[in-house]
């Protein structure tokens, strides 16, 4: 019967999936998995011929086979290695070359053989690329083909690099690569320009001949595609898709990838659920969208015609379900984000008590804030809550480097028109003006070209929290050290970006929190500054009082929002809030117009939060409740 039940819930799924809690989990499962193969090719007397990927997704799973190596013993002596593609012209020297990627996280550390390690050469003359393919096929032919090929999946569908359009029999061969591909590769090259056009890649059908096949994908940014690749029709637009035809193919996925399958999304339509009240609330919007009725109108037929019947048979009638849901949905919005002094808080979201409130708003880099909540920001304080800010990093990473040059040259203007001397200023203007010409992608700037950056960001954020209504000492740069580090990839967490965080807390000891829990960031940094906080409070919990009186609410930015069903506190804006928000975003003037980390979205930032405030108004305004020029979001966390 378990088995029957399991595939009812995976019948829209077209291959196997396995999914696990947490991408960690899934890293060491796949580890484990390569290592059994291993050894049991050693015990024969065999050799394991795997084909490796790169990438963020395959890290937790090297790091792990090198566990193993140091741990447990594991040998990678009798291990053959075919890396699924490279980008040209690339130097094998290179930071983001893929060479440097396997040795760096695999091939350093444990003790295969140098001349079993296979990867595109992205030297070759154009000319000679062609018969290198093949070449390179040959070998994995005459070593009897690959046992084991671990992929990833790209946000179009691509594994290898195998864009859109690919043959499912191809070859390993040259290829441009998709425009969002060299957009998702941006940030390692510090910049899209710099990304290749081109790449050397495995075929789908050189993939297809592996005796086993294993594609991971972690995160909800996955999602999406996962879903496509899943339980979409096999088509060339999404290559992932030709895996569906594939008897040794298995996705390895965590919960946030898996998150858009039908069976964890819309579980009702595959399965009896156990409708608690967070599942009945998303099942009755979704419905409500679906058939595009306000939540009122809909009917018990409305839930019998779309898999709810069991929900209106158990909890009905659908009537009183759609009051209780669309009640719930009307409490979440209020104009008093602070809570409403001397009012009936049993159904709003925030309490009435204290009156006048400690708040902080923490913003990972030095615009969140404002682009995020700004309206709220502006309410909390012209409402007299005791408001904070308090920026995390310096952001500035995300400065361009002219703008480095045009606060130089005011500051030289500016020297000497008060008959200072400029000798010095003079002397670092002109270090900076020749490092810039010479810079290559992702090169870490001078330490005077980062205090610049970072004295950018920070003016602009000290304007955008005057016009916001802060006084100057409630205005907090922390310059977490985990960020200070000059390069893209930053470092770890330490004890000190959790003891500056603690010291803050402890000086305002507030009753809200407001952070960002947008952890679809592609930069990472919301996800980092999150958990430091957390941290923080873990520590501070049960040791103060005031910490038992605060409140942690989570803001998005301007990548994703909540969804419906998971909003707890919708603040509405008035047309007047909104162009105030918007001049708050104004005064970040090095973010404007062309920011240095856009992401895969070509919009200004402000015109993405105004886009998104106005979604999330016009999603409450389709279920029928009332209509506002803008809506910011948030959600409790509980800790």
């Amino acid at each position: 019967m378990a088995r029957l039940n399991l595939l009812e819930e995976t019948r829209y799924e077209k291959l196997p999936v396995s999914v696990y809690g947490n991408q960690h989990e899934a890293s060491v499962a796949v580890a484990n998995r390569i290592a059994d193969l291993i050894r049991s090719k050693q015990a024969k007397g065999e050799k394991a011929v795997l084909g490796l990927a790169t990438g963020v997704t395959p890290i937790g799973v090297y790091a792990e086979l090198v566990r193993l190596h140091k741990e447990a013993g594991l040998s990678f002596k009798n291990v053959i290695t075919f890396n699924l593609d490279e980008y040209y012209p690339m130097k094998p020297t290179a930071a983001q070359s893929y060479v440097t990627f396997m040795y760096e996280n695999l091939f350093s550390h444990i003790d295969i053989d140098k001349a079993n390690v296979h990867i595109p050469d992205g030297t070759l003359d154009k000319d000679a690329v062609a018969g290198y393919c093949l070449a390179y096929e040959k070998q994995i032919e005459e070593l009897g083909g690959l046992d084991l090929q671990i992929l990833g999946i790209g946000r179009t569908g691509h594994i290898g690099f195998n864009e859109p359009g690919s043959a499912p029999n191809s070859g390993t061969r040259m290829v441009t690569l998709d425009d969002l591909t060299r957009s998702d590769a941006s940030r390692d090259f510090g910049g899209k320009a710099n990304v290749p056009t081109k790449a050397i890649t495995m075929g789908i059908g050189t993939i297809f001949k592996a005796r086993e096949i294993i594609l991971m994908a972690w995160s909800k940014k996955k999602a999406p595609i996962i879903k496509k690749a899943v339980e979409g029709e096999i088509s060339g637009d999404v290559p992932a898709t030709y895996l569906q035809l594939s008897e040794h193919v298995e996705f390895v996925l965590d919960e946030a990838a898996a998150s858009e399958l039908t069976r964890f999304d819309t579980p009702w339509l595959v399965k009896d659920c156990i409708w608690d009240n967070q599942l009945k609330k998303k099942a009755v919007i979704w419905l409500a969208n679906e058939i595009n009725k306000p939540v009122l109108k809909l009917t018990e037929e409305d839930y019998n015609n779309h898999g709810m019947a069991q929900l209106a048979v158990e909890q009905g009638p659908v009537y009183n379900i759609n009051i209780d849901i669309f009640n719930q949905i009307q409490h979440t919005i209020t104009g008093w984000p602070g809570g409403k002094p001397d009012a009936d808080d049993s159904q709003r979201p925030e309490r009435a008590l204290p009156a006048k409130k400690r708040s902080i708003i923490f913003s990972p880099h030095p615009d969140d804030d404002v682009i995020s909540m700004g309206g709220t920001f502006i309410r909390l304080v012209d409402q007299g809550h005791d408001v904070h800010v308090a920026y995390q990093t310096s952001g500035n990473t995300a400065v361009w480097d002219d703008d480095v040059l045009r606060y130089m040259e005011f500051a030289i203007d500016f020297t000497n028109s008060i008959g200072e001397d400029t000798a010095h200023l003079q002397k670092s203007y002109e270090d900076m003006r020749a490092f810039f010409p010479t810079k290559q992608p992702n090169q870490i700037d001078t330490q005077e070209i980062r205090n610049v950056k970072g004295f950018i960001r920070k003016t602009e954020a000290i304007s955008g929290a005057r016009y916001a209504g802060l006084q100057d000492d409630h205005i907090h740069f922390m310059a977490l050290p985990f960020y200070e580090t000059g390069k893209i990839k930053k470092n770890s967490v330490g004890e000190e970006d959790i003891q500056l965080t603690i010291e803050l807390l402890q000086k305002v000891k507030p009753q809200q929190i407001f952070a960002a829990g947008d952890f679809a960031d592609p930069n990472g940094t919301h996800l980092v500054c999150f958990k430091i906080i957390l941290a923080a409070l873990d520590r501070l919990k049960g040791k103060e009082a005031w910490v038992e009186d605060c409140w942690l609410w989570m803001y998005r930015g301007a990548w994703h929002e909540f969804e419906t069903y998971e909003i707890e506190m919708a603040v509405p804006l008035s047309p007047q809030e909104v162009i105030r928000k918007r001049n708050a975003i104004f005064k970040h003037q090095s973010q404007k117009d062309r920011p240095v980390f856009p992401g895969d979205d070509a919009r200004e930032f402000w015109v993405r939060a105004e886009d998104r405030t106005r979604d999330t108004a016009q999603r409450y305004d389709r279920l029928g409740l009332a209509e506002y020029e803008a809506m910011e979001a948030f959600k409790r966390y509980m800790f």
